[in-house]
C-alpha cells in the first residue's frame, strides 16, 4: 500500500426528511384529526481517529461521501427514519480544513476521537404539530432541511516520538527495523525508503515509544530538492529527533551542521526540539579511523544496528529524551 499523506474530498449530509399530511381515518373516529409524522434527519458524516491506520491511502481513493436522507413521516403519525451516518476513518495526525474557507477544523491526534464534519438537515415537522383550538385540522407539514456540505483537505503529519533523521544510506531503515515492530524496505543504496515507517519501540516491561524513520534528506530539501517538502513536514510533530551519520562520511561534524541547516530553513523551530546523534555502521572496518571530528554538545553513541552494538543503549537515550 502506497504511502498517501494528503486528500481532498466532498462530504454531504443527508437532507432531512419530509413532513407528512395525514389525517386519521378510523371507524369511530372518522374525523380523528391531524396524524401527519415527523420526517427523520439526515444522515451526519463523521470523521474518525484510528491508530490502527497509518496512511491516507483510503480515503484518497473514495472522494465523494454522501450520507442518506432521513424518511419522510407517515400517517397515524409515524416519524421517518433517519438517514444512516457515514463514518471516515483517519490515522492519528490528520489535519482536516475546509477548502472554501481555508478555516482549520480540527487535529486528529487522539485515538478515536469522532467529529461530525457536515450534520444531517432536521426531518420536518407533520400537520400533526400545527393542530390549535384554532386550527384543528391543519393541511400544513415542513420539507426536511437541507444536510451540510463541504469539500475538505485531509493532511496527515506523522505522530512519534522520536524522528530518525539523515541522508540517505545512513542505516534509518535498519535501525527501526531492529529495535521496533516495523518492517521497512531495507537494501544498502540511497532512497530505499520512500515513505515514513512507524515503529512502536517496547521499553521495559510497561512502557513504549513510538519512531518514525523518515526517508532520507538530500541537501537543499528545505528549498524542494528530492523529496523534501513532502517529508520534513513529518518531522513537525516528533518530540526528539535523533540525527544519524554513518561514520565514513568524511565530516561528521560538518554533516550534523547541514542536517540542521535543512531542517533550520524549513522550520527554525525544528533544531530547538531534544535531540541525539546516533554514529552508525561502527561494525566496519575503518570505523575507529581517529581522525573523524565528533561534534560536541550533543548526546551521542556509537551503534551498529548489523552488529547489534549498543543498540540497547540507544533506545534507553531515546527514552531518557522523550521522558525529560
Amino acid at each position: 500500500m502506497n504511502f498517501i499523506d494528503f486528500a481532498s474530498i466532498h462530504v454531504k449530509a443527508g437532507d432531512g426528511g419530509n413532513g407528512c399530511t395525514a389525517f386519521l381515518r378510523e371507524k369511530f373516529r372518522p374525523k380523528g384529526g391531524p396524524s401527519g409524522g415527523d420526517g427523520g434527519r439526515g444522515g451526519h458524516v463523521v470523521i474518525i481517529s484510528d491508530s490502527n491506520l497509518s496512511t491516507l491511502h483510503d480515503v484518497s481513493y473514495n472522494r465523494k461521501y454522501f450520507a442518506k436522507k432521513g424518511g419522510d413521516g407517515k400517517g397515524k403519525n409515524m416519524h421517518g427514519k433517519n438517514g444512516q451516518d457515514i463514518h471516515i476513518k483517519v490515522p492519528l495526525g490528520t489535519i482536516i480544513r475546509d477548502v472554501e474557507t481555508d478555516n482549520y477544523i480540527d487535529d486528529l491526534k487522539e485515538n478515536n476521537k469522532k467529529i461530525i464534519i457536515v450534520r444531517g438537515g432536521n426531518g420536518g415537522f407533520g400537520n400533526a404539530r400545527f393542530k390549535t383550538q384554532n386550527n384543528p385540522a391543519p393541511r400544513r407539514a415542513n420539507q426536511g432541511q437541507t444536510g451540510e456540505e463541504k469539500k475538505l483537505e485531509l493532511e496527515l503529519k506523522v505522530l512519534a516520538d522520536v524522528g530518525l533523521v539523515g541522508f540517505p544510506n545512513a542505516g534509518k531503515s535498519t535501525l527501526i527495523s531492529r529495535i521496533s515492530n516495523a518492517k521497512p524496505k531495507i537494501a544498502d543504496y540511497p532512497f530505499t525508503t520512500l515513505e515514513p515507517n512507524l515503529g512502536i519501540v517496547k521499553y521495559h516491561d510497561y512502557k513504549s515509544f513510538v519512531v518514525a524513520d523518515i526517508p532520507g534528506l538530500i541537501e537543499g530539501a528545505s528549498s524542494g530538492k528530492g523529496l523534501g517538502l513532502k517529508f520534513l513536514k513529518h518531522i513537525e510533530r516528533t518530540k526528539v529527533l535523533a540525527y544519524m551519520i554513518d561514520i565514513h562520511c568524511e565530516d561528521i561534524t560538518k554533516e550534523l551542521q547541514t542536517l540542521k541547516n535543512e531542517l533550520k530553513q524549513y522550520n527554525p523551530d525544528l533544531i530547538k526540539k531534544p535531540s541525539i546523534l546516533f554514529i552508525t555502521k561502527v561494525d566496519m572496518e575503518d570505523a575507529d579511523n581517529p581522525n573523524k571530528s565528533i561534534p560536541k554538545n550533543i548526546d551521542l553513541i556509537k551503534i551498529s544496528s548489523l552488529k547489534n552494538i549498543n543498540l540497547n543503549e540507544a533506545v534507553n537515550m531515546m527514552y531518557k529524551q522523550i521522558d525529560s
